[in-house]
Order: structure tokens, then C-alpha cells, then sequence
């Protein structure tokens, strides 16, 4: 079996992901993550999870000052992403990258509607309908969540053709005495930016004036819409619960290469539940979705891939082999932050057959049990709130779900006791065998028995 996982199935995998696309995504996804932590915390101050307190922040002015924050960070998340798409597969090619980058923010900037209309409202008691429109502006809401997949496609498109161009020398030369930094920041992109910009610019106005809307509204319809609803069930708990800790069996990093893939796709389903929180409408009925990167993160990756905070305290409670023991004490305040690399690759979990089934299986069940606790209605969806993936369990489920959030997030901790239990009682006992039959006597030991060869 692994010979065969090894030689015919990982290649492949490998293959698809060290391509360059997939790396420049996985890559410039990076970026925004600093952001959207920041952001995140001044969400968290302007939307408390506690009414009480968020009506007090309100009443006194600071709940909004607190979003202003949000919304220029973790509100355009999208636009940091196209940056580092771009930039990524640039530097990648070994160019100068930020042009590139800068070019890529234009280019989506471009491709975006330029105007900003009101939702149909009532104007008065007779239920006049009213309506307006505001031109000349950038939507915000394109340049978060719902832009996501754009700012994909716009990053890979800006990042292949900035350097066709770099690679054909079609750029500007200037002489010997000209300062590099000079060269390579006012000109070097001067023809490349042109060309890809005239080219943008015509396909914005093909959009605006064949169809009467933008590239953008398009691919969020025909594309990014259905993307999301896929990911928003069965086929996406199995996407973010099996594939990482498969891969990571393997040795493989499992959680980076998916999640490289799907977070600009869970994070545009937070994206959405958080509007619907922020309107006061957080329910399926209204669109909210089930699957989104609360659910990867506090869900099916908490304590470390695998979930594995049951085998650690089985470890550092139960085990009576040295190896269990002194790991177990090693890894416990790790786990606390959901970081599991100590057991990973020293216990190990990385191609251990006794240890796969729960390794394999325990985010699995957790998906799909609190995809079935939310469609149900037993918990409320996620409210859309982004918590840095080190934050403890329980804190960082009251944060996403309030107390129902992190009720149902220790009862899935404390499934994953019952899922390792027997498996780790099994391979402590192997290497507790290990360990009793390779001990040597110690120097104590050999001196009595030449005092006393009858012992």
C-alpha cells in the first residue's frame, strides 16, 4: 500500500501541486494573513460576541471606529491577495515582483463595477419603493470575500504575462548610467503595464457595453457562486477533513497544500456569513453556509491536524512507555495552540499504520457531525468572524459560535479521546515491549552481579 501510494498516487499530487500556479497561490495567500488577523481582532472589538457589551461600544462611539479598522484590513483581503499572486509567481520567475504586484491591483481595480446601488427599500408607510445610485466609486464588497476568486484568476493572469514580457526583453532600456532602482521602478514595467492594461481595459468595456456588466459581477455569478455552494457541503467537509491529515500520513503538509486551495473559498464563505450577521439574518434559510474556514480551522484541524489532543492526554495520563510519556509531556502546551509537528514526526503519526485509522478518521467525524449539528439547527452557523488558527479551543469556539459554538467544540475534543483510546493503549504497549527488550543493565547492576554472580 504505500508503495503504491508513494510510486503511483503522491507523484501526481505533487505534480499538481509544485506547479506554478498552485504554488503563487499558495504563496501569495500568505500575505493577506496578517491582515485579516488584524482585522479580525478589531472585529471582534466591533461586533462583541456579548450584546450587552457591543450596544455599550455602540453607545459610546467605539463600535464603529473599531470596524473602520476591519474594514481596511480584513475588508480587503482580496486585494491583498491579487498583490501576492502576482507577486509571488514574478519573484518566483526571478524579477522585480512589487510592479508586478501593483499591476495586478490596477488590473482588478479595472475590472470592478464603478458604481454602488441601493438595495430596493420602503420609503414611507404607502410602501413607495425608492432606489439610487452612486458613480465614480470602488464597492468594497468586491474587494473582500466576494472578490476572492478574481483576485485568483487576475494574480495568476498579471503573474504569467508580466513575465512573458520580462522574458521576450519587450521592456524599456535605459543607459549603463541610468541608477538601477531608478531603471527597474519607473520604466522596466512601463511597456508590460501598458499592454496588459489597454488589454483589461478593452475586455472591462466588451462586459460593460455587450452584457452591461463587469468581468467582476460575471465570474462572481458563473463561478464563484457555485464554487462556494460546492465547497458548502458533503464534498467540502471531505475536501478540508481527509485530504490534509492523508497527505500529512505520507509526510506531506497536508493543511498547507489544501488549505492554499480552499482558503480563498472558505474565507469568501465567512465573508458572506459575516454580512448576514452583521444584518441580524445568520441563517441557512438567508444563505448562511455550513462549511467555511471557522469550520476548517476550529473544527478539523483544532489541536493539530488529526485532531489529535486525545492522543496527547492519553499520552501524558495513561502511557506507560518512556516515549509516550516524555513526548506527551513535550507536545501538551503546543497542542493548547493547536500546533502537533512534535508528534507528527516523533511519536510518529507520519506512516504509522496502528495509529492512521484514528489519525485519518477523527476529523472526519468531527465534520460531519457539526455539519449535521448545524444543518439540523441544533447550533447556529458560523458568524463569520476570522480567529487566527493558534488560538485555544473553546475560546476560539465561543469566538465563531458563541457559547453553543464552543459547548459543541469541547464535546468534539472530547471525542477525540475515544477515537485514539484504543489505538494509542495498542501502540503504547509495542513500544513499552521495545523499550523492556533493548534494556541494557546499568553499571549499579553489573557491579552486583560480579559481587554476587549467585543474583
Amino acid at each position: 500500500m504505500n508503495n503504491f501510494i508513494n510510486e503511483k498516487l503522491l507523484p501526481p499530487v505533487m505534480k499538481f501541486v509544485n506547479t506554478k500556479a498552485v504554488t503563487a497561490i499558495k504563496n501569495g495567500m500568505l500575505y493577506p494573513i496578517p491582515f485579516i488577523v488584524i482585522g479580525a481582532v478589531f472585529l471582534i472589538l466591533g461586533q462583541f460576541p456579548i450584546q450587552a457589551v457591543q450596544d455599550y461600544l455602540n453607545e459610546i462611539g467605539l463600535g464603529p471606529i473599531f470596524m473602520q479598522a476591519n474594514n481596511a484590513s480584513f475588508g480587503i483581503m482580496a486585494l491583498f491577495a491579487v498583490f501576492g499572486i502576482a507577486y509571488s509567481w514574478v519573484r518566483d520567475e526571478g524579477h522585480d515582483a512589487v510592479p508586478a504586484g501593483m499591476l495586478a491591483i490596477v488590473v482588478d481595480i479595472i475590472l470592478q463595477p464603478d458604481t454602488v446601488k441601493s438595495v430596493t427599500s420602503i420609503a414611507n408607510p404607502e410602501r413607495v419603493s425608492t432606489a439610487w445610485q452612486v458613480s465614480g466609486v470602488i464597492d468594497k464588497a468586491w474587494l473582500g470575500g466576494k472578490g476572492m476568486i478574481v483576485a485568483i484568476i487576475v494574480g495568476l493572469l498579471v503573474g504569467w504575462s508580466y513575465s512573458w514580457f520580462m522574458k521576450k526583453g519587450f521592456t524599456i532600456k535605459l543607459p549603463e548610467q541610468v541608477p538601477a532602482n531608478v531603471a527597474a521602478s519607473s520604466f522596466t514595467a512601463l511597456i508590460p503595464g501598458a499592454a496588459i492594461v489597454t488589454v483589461v481595459t478593452a475586455i472591462y468595456g466588451i462586459f460593460k457595453l455587450g452584457f452591461n456588466t463587469t468581468m467582476v459581477e460575471w465570474i462572481y455569478a458563473t463561478i464563484q457562486t457555485p464554487l462556494q455552494h460546492a465547497t458548502d457541503g458533503p464534498l467540502g467537509v471531505v475536501v478540508v477533513a481527509f485530504l490534509p491529515v492523508f497527505l500529512w500520513f505520507f509526510g506531506v503538509h497536508g493543511a498547507t497544500i489544501v488549505g492554499g486551495i480552499m482558503t480563498p473559498l472558505l474565507l469568501a464563505n465567512n465573508a458572506d456569513n459575516l454580512a448576514l450577521y452583521k444584518a441580524g439574518k445568520l441563517t441557512l434559510d438567508n444563505g448562511a453556509h455550513i462549511v467555511t474556514q471557522a469550520f476548517m480551522d476550529q473544527f478539523i484541524t483544532v489541536t493539530g491536524s488529526g485532531m489529535t489532543i486525545g492522543l496527547v492526554i492519553f499520552m501524558l495520563v495513561r502511557a506507560k512507555s518512556v516515549q509516550m510519556k516524555t513526548l506527551g509531556k513535550l507536545e501538551i502546551v503546543p497542542a493548547l495552540f493547536n500546533i502537533n509537528e512534535p508528534i507528527l514526526f516523533g511519536l510518529p503519526l507520519v506512516l504509522n499504520p496502528l495509529l492512521a485509522i484514528p489519525f485519518i478518521l477523527t476529523p472526519l467525524v468531527s465534520g460531519f457531525a457539526t455539519y449535521a449539528v448545524i444543518a439540523m439547527g441544533i447550533i447556529p452557523p458560523f458568524n463569520g468572524m476570522y480567529v487566527p488558527w493558534t488560538t485555544p479551543a473553546i475560546v476560539s469556539g465561543l469566538i465563531v459560535g458563541g457559547w453553543q459554538g464552543a459547548l459543541w467544540q469541547a464535546v468534539m475534543l472530547v471525542m477525540t479521546g475515544f477515537m485514539y483510546y484504543p489505538f494509542a493503549r495498542k501502540y503504547d504497549k509495542v513500544l513499552l515491549a521495545e523499550e523492556q527488550g533493548d534494556a541494557q543493565p546499568s553499571a549499579a547492576d553489573i557491579e552486583k552481579l560480579e559481587e554476587n554472580p549467585a543474583n
